[in-house]
């Protein structure tokens, strides 16, 4: 098992920035690889960004590409998102998750991800 919890969400403005947390517990976090998800209201979840076990590989999104940067922190047992140049159509809830099984390359699909946090907000205004 592997319990998550986001943080750093909220309201910014348009063109500014967010670092989103995302603090693991449980099963040993560097054997997992993590990503980032989001969810529009009234739209499905997304992917936005995942680093495997290492954090020697990441994959994006094309919408965040460019502006946003996943980086992880074994001994803290975090992941981040650095969100820069926020568009209002950035705005979702967030959620982590972590993925038990897969090794080299970080997959985009949220089927391979067994464990979810409860989510963060973040809100961009025009």
């Amino acid at each position: 098992q592997v319990q998550l919890v986001e943080s750093g969400g909220g309201l910014v403005q348009a063109g500014g920035s967010l670092r989103l947390s995302c603090a693991a517990s449980g099963r040993t976090f560097s054997t997992c690889a993590m990503g980032w998800f989001r969810q529009a209201l009234g739209k499905e979840r997304e992917f936005v960004a995942a680093i495997n076990r290492s954090g020697g590989r990441t994959r994006y999104a094309d919408s965040v590409k460019g502006r946003s940067t996943i980086s992880r922190d074994n001994a803290k047992n975090t992941v981040y998102l650095q969100m820069n140049s926020l568009k209002p159509e950035d705005t979702a809830v967030y959620y982590c998750a972590a993925d038990p099984s897969t090794v080299y390359y970080p997959s985009v699909s949220e089927q391979r991800y067994n464990y979810w946090g409860q989510g963060t907000q973040v809100t961009v205004s025009s």
